[in-house]
């Protein structure tokens, strides 16, 4: 087929260079998998590279303290992938002895792995013809056909596409060559169509739409939240902290506490109350710390953060999993939102 061939000869010499391509360990490939999940590649690398030093195999990740593994993690986002990774990692040591299933239902078994996941993890590992479908290559494959609806809305129909490209003899390198031409050529702003293999079996560029496509659903308004937040200092200079329960957003790491304003509410109320309803405790609201706003995928959140002195009652975790009183210089050995982390830059400069 033309299309492979093209492909294939394109991505030989112009392939990227990236670490989890010089080996075939289906390890360290699963971990390069889940972070390039919504995160890019230059983003990665450090990340991964630190990975690997810490945890080198699934038994080291799987023996691991979650808020270890958290910790390494943070500043990547969407935790929710490191905590599956280390789930994924105990199965695989219960079930599979250490060793990376090989069969399609049984990576599609592991926590956090979905389909595109698995396909990346068993060509790129074990040559296996197993399609992708992430946001690079449903990019060009709506493009190759001029796809006129929403990809959301023509997902069977991509998949079907991806398999029937998918070169049965070299996979791993398909696969691969396939991200690398939505990543570098077929870029989601400006293609560079005349760099592109496949620009003589382009729909969309042949009728010069290739900047119109893919097609985008409107996105709904994204909900804006204003949050009060709480620096609580008891007489030791200590400052309360506490971890979110694991099953919800950014669950399993430490925050300062707080919660929504209610409407009609003023900050220092709001940060009473919720600190009364949290940790059962009274506490004294202060001056301003600093203002931060923040964007997560589906939510926009400004924290109004203040410096609040513990006066009664002993802290419980009555909204949180666990709570603990630590010293400016002991905030570092645990895991943070980064908008925390902006939190904590503020509490040092003060300092």
């Amino acid at each position: 087929m033309a299309l492979r061939e093209s492909l294939l000869a394109w991505y030989s010499h112009y392939g990227r260079d990236l670490p989890w391509r010089h080996h075939s360990n289906p390890y360290a490939i699963w971990v390069a998998e889940v972070m390039l999940q919504q995160t890019q590649v230059k983003t990665v690398i450090p990340y991964y590279q630190r990975w690997l030093a810490q945890f080198p195999n699934v038994e080291k990740l799987a023996t691991a303290e979650l808020q270890q593994v958290f910790k390494l993690w943070q500043g990547l986002g969407y935790y929710a992938r490191a905590h599956n990774l280390h789930k994924a990692a105990q199965q695989i040591v219960q079930q599979y002895e250490g060793m990376f299933p090989i069969r399609l239902e049984d990576v599609l078994a592991l926590s956090g792995i979905g389909r595109t996941t698995a396909g990346g993890i068993l060509s790129a590992a074990f040559n296996q013809p197993v399609a992708i479908l992430d946001g690079n290559v449903k990019r060009v494959l709506a493009r190759l056909i001029a796809l006129s609806i929403p990809p959301v809305k023509a997902t069977k129909h991509l998949w079907r596409l991806s398999e029937a490209l998918l070169d049965p003899e070299q996979p791993r390198n398909f696969n691969q060559a396939l991200m690398d031409l939505g990543a570098t050529v077929c870029t989601p702003q400006n293609p560079t169509c005349n760099r592109c293999p496949w620009k003589l079996h382009c729909q969309a560029y042949h009728l010069n739409i290739q900047s119109q496509l893919p097609m985008r659903k409107t996105p709904a308004p994204i909900p804006h939240k204003l949050i009060g937040v709480a620096i609580i200092w008891n007489d030791q200079r200590q400052i309360l902290i506490d971890r979110r329960p694991l099953g919800g957003l950014l669950g399993g790491l430490w925050e300062f506490p707080g919660g929504k304003i209610e409407p009609g509410e003023t900050v220092e109320d709001c940060i009473k109350r919720e600190i009364q309803e949290e940790l059962g405790i009274e506490i004294e609201v202060g001056g301003h710390l600093i203002t931060i706003d923040h964007v997560y995928t589906h939510l926009r959140v400004t924290l109004i953060v203040h410096h609040c002195r513990h006066v009664a009652g002993v802290p419980q975790p009555i909204q949180c999993d666990e709570i603990r009183w630590v010293t400016l210089d002991e905030v570092d050995l645990f895991p943070f939102p980064k908008a925390n982390e902006k939190i904590i830059d503020a509490l040092r400069q003060q300092a």
